[in-house]
């Protein structure tokens, strides 16, 4: 009875298509590529201006913003730079920046773009003044602040051979972005992640605009994509044959953007924010074998670290994006099943945290996903839940602001009994079922009040988003 059971093969699983609706730590390895220079226009009010969020040019140093104390509203363009930084006393060096084209400034003069008030400055020439206490300095990644600066001159220290040393603090997007409206989307550029492989069998590829590509599937890949292929043994349950090995092969494919958005014009701190990630998404994975028992909690497997400290450009300030994700395989098994399963997964993902006067933050969390052809064989009895998917974090001068998990699985289960009498004649019936979804979770952090909003008690969860939807079933007898 038992070889009966055993060798109960359901029949494989055909194609379905169907829709769920559903402040400096880490090394800067790039920013993505220079989008168009960043105009000004006039908001709808009158006293304040809509600024464009455009990637930070790449090859041309990009110079620090300053905020004078003493002209309320009032956001330059400057001539400087942080030399150096110290993180522990809060003291830093500036100095006279490289000359280049000034990030964020348009290159040809806007008629109706104000020549002063609010952070509509970029269209005034580069501040060559030095810092004076009350100053607030916007900074891209330097030395000893790698994800960026946004802090408040406390303290004119002097004059080294390296630049004006200075005392900080620190202080919000607020002071930098005044009363102005900023809303944008920016890409990430792929061949500015680093990847730290966390398992033999992973390897990293993307393709980028002007056809630079890397790594073996980068020949393949759009624009803009980044992708990570993993093939990786997972535990074999105890009493498996050394046939039913388990393993778990397959990619993750992503083209993640940045979304940010700042509405200043209550004049009196944010009327409204937003901070974002967004993104397509596309993954393949195949889970064979007979995984091992769980002991309570689901095992995850992580196979990769990707970190990117993107420098976006919100008219003249330069604003350091943290974005930091761990891609992991999970198994839930309880190591009678042997199966062979396969998915194809298409879709996109949005998490972030929206604020409003009023109302504060609330969590953002949105996908919609479909599962393309899916093949799966099970033999025996048992159940089983697989996945692959991301952890991901995303916050500005590198603190986090927004965490999320999503995770689309597969999940099959199937029930074998047999029986025999003695008169020779036996009997054999079986049941199955596969189920396609995915979750989505996460919290908004405390640090989102950078962008000079109310600090919340504790963190904010995003609210559980989960989809599934049936493969197939059936029912198998003789």
């Amino acid at each position: 009875m038992r070889m009966l059971a055993r060798r109960l093969l359901l029949p494989g699983l055909t194609t379905l298509a169907l829709t769920a609706t559903g402040c400096s730590s880490a090394p800067h390895t790039g920013a993505a590529d220079a989008a168009a220079p960043a105009t000004l226009a006039p908001a709808g009010d009158g006293t304040s201006q809509q600024l464009d969020v455009a990637a930070a040019p790449q090859g041309t140093p990009t110079p620090a913003a300053v905020a004078r104390a003493g002209a309320k509203g009032r956001t330059e363009q400057s001539s400087f730079k942080v030399a150096s930084y110290d993180q522990a006393s809060g003291r830093a060096v500036i100095a006279k920046a490289p000359q280049g084209p000034a990030p964020g400034k348009s290159t040809t003069p806007s008629a109706s773009a104000k020549p002063s008030g609010s952070a509509s400055a970029s269209a005034s020439p580069p501040a060559d003044k030095p810092v004076a206490v009350g100053d607030v300095i916007a900074s891209a990644p330097a030395p000893g602040a790698p994800n960026g600066l946004l802090a408040k001159v406390t303290e004119v220290v002097g004059k080294t051979d390296r630049g004006t040393e200075v005392k900080t603090a620190s202080t919000t997007l607020a002071a930098v972005l005044n009363d102005d409206k900023a809303d944008g989307k920016v890409p990430v550029d792929p061949s500015s992640v680093t990847v730290e492989p966390l398992l033999k069998g992973v390897t990293f590829s993307w393709a980028k605009t002007g056809g630079v590509k890397f790594g073996p599937e980068g020949a393949k890949l759009p624009l803009g994509n980044l992708r990570l292929d993993v093939n990786a043994a997972v535990d074999t349950a105890p009493d498996a044959p050394a046939s039913a090995g388990a393993s778990v092969s397959g990619f993750v494919q992503l083209a993640p953007q940045v979304e940010f958005s700042y509405d200043g014009s209550g004049g009196s701190g944010p009327r409204g924010a937003f901070l974002g990630m967004s993104g397509d998404w596309s993954s393949q994975w195949k889970l064979q074998g007979r995984a091992a028992a769980s002991t309570g909690a689901p095992k995850r497997i992580p196979f990769a670290k990707l970190h990117s400290a993107p420098v976006i450009q919100v008219g003249p300030v330069p604003v350091v994006v943290n974005l930091d994700m761990t891609c992991y395989v999970q198994v839930e098994a309880d190591g009678r099943v042997t199966l062979d399963v396969q998915q194809d997964v298409k879709g996109d993902f949005k998490v972030g945290g929206t604020y409003a006067l009023g109302k504060g933050w609330t969590p953002v969390s949105q996908s919609n996903v479909k599962s393309t052809p899916v093949t799966a064989t099970v033999t025996a009895s048992g159940k089983v839940k697989g996945a692959l998917g991301a952890e991901a974090s995303v916050g500005l001068y590198g603190a986090v602001g927004v965490s999320a998990d999503f995770a689309p699985y597969l999940r099959g289960e199937a029930d074998a009994k047999a029986s025999a009498s003695s008169d020779g004649k036996t009997s054999l019936s079986g049941s199955w079922a596969l189920y396609g979804g995915f979750d989505l979770s996460g919290n908004l952090h405390l640090q989102l009040s950078l962008f000079g909003t109310p600090l919340f008690e504790r963190k904010i969860p995003l609210g559980a988003l989960n989809r599934e939807w049936a493969l197939a079933s059936g029912h198998a007898e003789r």
